[in-house]
């Protein structure tokens, strides 16, 4: 099966990854902006701190993962995320928040504000993989709504999505990830604004 030029990434404690040839080119997370939601409903005053994805292992770094066979984790060779996979998650989380504009009291994960509610999340999977003979951008998150103050769990969901890509073209993979992206920052902030409205 053709595939994009890889090279096995071993993820072995204080191990560096296979060098890359120099250039690396660098790719942003592409992302479209979320229409506004309409404010029929009135906000309870929830502040909401919106917590980086916690990752662990290939997941908490910048390269662009491909798992061409089951259960064998490679890289893209020659091209890096601008950014590690959890912050561009975070980020991205943080535009659709501000766009939707449903919850005004959203608070950055780095900053000493107080809030009432806190998302947190695991970065499961952040990948391409092959489906009949062409990639596929998948993305797996595990989020839960904690109370700050009793540090109760409100509400917990695991959020997937999948994005066929119509070529091997590593462009094409970067789009298809940023397509991904905004289906589960949409889904994410529906739900998010429900459970808080709920509360």
């Amino acid at each position: 099966m053709p595939l994009l030029a890889i090279v096995i990434a071993f993820a072995l404690p204080g191990c560096n990854l296979v060098p890359e040839r120099t250039p690396v080119t660098l790719y942003e997370l592409p992302a479209q902006a979320l229409d506004p939601a309409a404010h029929g409903s009135s906000w309870n005053g929830t502040a909401l701190r919106l917590a980086t994805p916690d990752a662990s292992g290939l997941l908490d770094g910048a390269r662009i993962l491909v798992v061409p066979m089951p259960n064998q984790p490679q890289v893209y060779a020659g091209v890096r995320w601008a950014d590690t996979m959890p912050q561009l998650i975070r980020n991205r989380l943080l535009d659709a928040f501000q766009d939707d504009g449903r919850i005004p009291s959203l608070v950055h994960a780095d900053s000493n504000v107080s809030a009432d509610v806190e998302l947190l999340s695991d970065l499961r999977s952040f990948h391409s993989r092959y489906r009949n003979g062409l990639p596929e951008a998948t993305l797996r998150l595990d989020v839960r709504l904690i109370d700050t103050r009793s540090q109760r769990l409100l509400a917990s969901r695991r959020f997937t999505q999948h994005q066929p890509v119509g070529s091997e073209s590593i462009d094409a993979v970067v789009d298809a990830f940023g397509m991904a992206a905004d289906r589960l920052a949409r889904e994410l902030v529906d739900w998010t604004v429900n459970r808080l409205e709920d509360r």
